[in-house]
């Protein structure tokens, strides 16, 4: 249980850096959110597919994990946003 809190926390830490950078260096706020569920989130869903396994039990594994990856890339949208209504240029 501590392992997936740990991870999940680890994976919105990572997906709000790299959603970051990606804003600023693409200049578009939901690009990462975007570009996880239409594009990781399929691929990943496929790469770690087992077949032995069923659809519950794999949604119940991964489900924690990728929705802090979906919130990680929300806040960075987010927070990117705030910036540049605040008056900050360069985001």
């Amino acid at each position: 249980m501590l392992q997936e809190i740990v991870g999940a926390l680890l994976f919105f830490v990572f997906a709000f850096g790299i959603g970051f950078i990606l804003n600023m260096l693409v200049k578009t706020t939901w690009f990462p959110l975007w570009a996880f569920v239409i594009v990781v989130l399929p691929l990943g869903a496929w790469h770690f597919w087992d077949p032995d396994t069923t659809a519950g039990s794999f949604i119940a594994v991964f489900l924690p994990p990728m929705l802090a990856i979906v919130g990680g890339a929300y806040v960075s949208g987010w927070a990117i946003r705030k910036l540049r209504l605040g008056g900050y240029k360069m985001f």
